[in-house]
């Protein structure tokens, strides 16, 4: 009583927060999008084949990986900083990692342990030991199964086989469809019934997103890692990528890629592992523009990550933790603009005070606005970072970030979206002033995260 007695005495109001501007994240949708790095593992017959898409007609007799070890698939992804992993349990030659009952074409019918292996159940007791999120891709593209082309049968086949997968192996995070689809033995181009696949999703893994070819997460475009300037999480968007009046959907984009030219393993691309500033360059352009990365590390047919990409990936995390080793912008002195911003509830420090849910906002009706960091003495940096609230929706359109020299504001960074996270890198500056500008946004601004970083 007191405390709210002083409180009335000075005059002090609580501010309320900001109003969500749909459409925002399902908390699924959220959980997602913290990942920010996800590892795929290609792996199948096309890894003894030395093949990219296997016709079906593999004889499950050459699976024998010999020294499978999902535990070390989990520790080096885990070590490099990835929060789930996705498994092709079925790429489009139609071989299952698991023993399907609904076909022989899998595990069950190869010599590796003895005909009782079971590479699904292997990854994913791996996973929950080393408390990793667990993702399946399932290819509807089935280039052995005979009822494929045969589109009421076979939807039928695809959705026994994705229920045995979601239902056997515990809670999955994500579930993985491409749109890869072709024409069956009978001649006919199958016609996939993607909303009765949705719903035994929904209904055996209601906390699980569904990407790509689903309602949850979309593909950004390419296979490069690399996602727009304008990446927007609010869709449907317009041909410049900036959103509509009336956005329908939150819909964000994963990027994925491989850190080999393959998807799978070849031991002849053991030499072109990407260089670690191409990865570098793709966490920016992915994780850094409002996405997700999604990087493909593919084990050998010995069933372990080679040596040359867990080598590239200890460099890529070494590399990630010195850019971002300190915040040179945390708890320092700052100021903004703005009624709402001056409440302590939303004040400007609630941007620099490292917590996940708090946050930096302008009043309702203000979609302009800056916040002003003093580090007290000049520093150098060559990183930015910028974070909105997206639980309540994503809103810059445009913002600027300058630095203060001789008295005078210089632009350093003029950029668009922001969203879950932007990361803008430049030339080193050395400057005590730094000032990011929100020149355009959807509502009033939540920045929830500002930093500066050294760099490398």
């Amino acid at each position: 009583m007191l405390g709210n007695s002083l409180l009335l005495m000075v005059g002090v109001v609580a501010a309320s927060p900001p109003a969500p501007l749909p459409p925002v994240p399902t908390p699924q949708q959220l959980a997602w999008q913290r990942c920010e790095l996800i590892m795929f593992l290609h792996f199948g017959v096309n890894t003894f084949t030395d093949r990219e898409w296997g016709d079906g007609t593999e004889d499950p007799a050459i699976f024998q990986p010999k020294a499978l070890d999902a535990r070390q698939w989990v520790r080096v992804a885990k070590d490099a900083g990835f929060k789930m992993m996705i498994l092709t349990a079925k790429h489009h030659d139609g071989f299952c990692l698991w023993p399907s009952q609904y076909t022989e074409h899998s595990v069950k019918n190869s010599p590796w342990r003895d005909g009782q292996g079971d590479v699904v159940q292997e990854f994913v007791a791996a996973c929950r030991e080393m408390d990793m999120k667990v993702g399946f891709y399932l290819s509807p593209w089935d280039r052995h199964e005979k009822s494929y082309g045969d589109s009421p049968v076979y939807n039928e086949y695809f959705r026994n086989q994705l229920t045995e997968l979601l239902t056997r192996y515990g809670d999955v995070a994500e579930m993985w469809f491409d749109g890869a689809c072709g024409e069956g033995s009978n001649g006919k181009k199958q016609v996939y019934d993607w909303e009765s696949y949705y719903k035994v999703v929904r209904d055996k893994q209601p906390n699980a997103v569904i990407a790509i070819c689903g309602p949850d997460v979309r593909w950004v475009g390419n296979e490069s890692g690399v996602a727009r300037e304008m990446e927007w999480s609010v869709r449907p968007v317009d041909d410049n990528g900036m959103p509509v009046p009336e956005p329908t959907t939150w819909h964000p984009a994963e990027c994925d890629v491989s850190i080999r030219p393959g998807w799978f393993w070849h031991a002849k691309e053991d030499a072109q592992v990407k260089p670690l500033d191409h990865l570098l360059d793709i966490y920016f352009s992915s994780v850094g523009r409002n996405s997700l990365l999604l990087l493909n590390v593919p084990p050998n047919d010995q069933g372990l990550l080679p040596d040359a990409d867990v080598k590239r990936l200890q460099e890529f995390r070494q590399a990630l933790d010195e850019i971002f080793r300190e915040n040179l912008a945390l708890g320092q002195k700052v100021q903004a603009n703005g009624k709402r911003g001056r409440m302590d509830d939303f004040g400007p420090d609630k941007a620099l005070d490292g917590e996940e849910g708090t946050y930096w906002s302008l009043d309702d009706d203000q979609t302009e606005g800056w916040i002003e960091v003093d580090l007290g003495q000049p520093m150098t940096f060559s990183v930015s970072k910028m974070e909105e609230h997206i639980a309540l929706g994503q809103r810059v359109m445009r913002y600027r970030i300058e630095v203060k020299e001789k008295g005078s504001w210089r632009t350093v960074v003029e950029g668009t979206t922001v969203g879950y996270r932007k990361l803008d890198r430049f030339p080193k500056i050395t400057a005590r002033h730094v000032r990011w500008s929100i020149l355009e946004s959807r509502g009033c601004p939540t920045i929830c995260g500002l930093g500066l970083y050294r760099g490398r």
